[in-house]
């Protein structure tokens, strides 16, 4: 599986980006801004290949089996980012709700929020997630944006 985020457009708050999947749009991401120092919970994790695992610990496992009982087999963990812990997928709609972790979205909203996210995250987690679960190593590249 080839999934890609690729980063489209950031402000001073925000940045979006279109997920791909095997070359087919599957959501926007809402991310942090991009910054020379990093500030926690304030800063987009850089650009790379990073390995997709499951988390079954800790708040938003729990939260997430409660809210997804019928799809949820963990939070979508990506793996190894230099100078950042626990980066989820997850849903949510403005910066506030990242943290540095990727947020899905179906639509732009007011001021670089997105919107339809819990559709979003419905749409995408299983096909991640299924990959995982057959054992396969899953990895997303991030690629930064062409304009900012």
């Amino acid at each position: 599986m080839n999934i890609i985020l690729q980063r489209k457009y950031h402000d001073k708050q925000t940045t979006i980006g279109e997920l791909m999947i095997d070359g087919t749009y599957a959501c926007l991401i809402l991310e942090d801004e991009p910054r020379e120092v990093k500030v926690h919970g304030e800063t987009r994790i850089p650009a790379g290949r990073y390995r997709i695992t499951l988390r079954t610990e800790g708040k938003f496992h729990e939260a997430y089996s409660k809210r997804f009982p019928e799809m949820h087999h963990g939070m979508l963990w990506i793996r190894d980012v230099p100078g950042f812990e626990y980066i989820l997928i997850h849903c949510g709609n403005t910066d506030k709700d990242t943290e540095g972790c990727l947020i899905t979205g179906s639509a732009i909203g007011t001021n670089n929020s997105v919107t339809g996210s819990t559709i979003a995250y419905k749409r995408t987690y299983p096909i991640i997630t299924k990959e995982i679960l057959a054992g396969r190593e899953t990895f997303i590249d991030i690629k930064d944006e062409v304009k900012g």
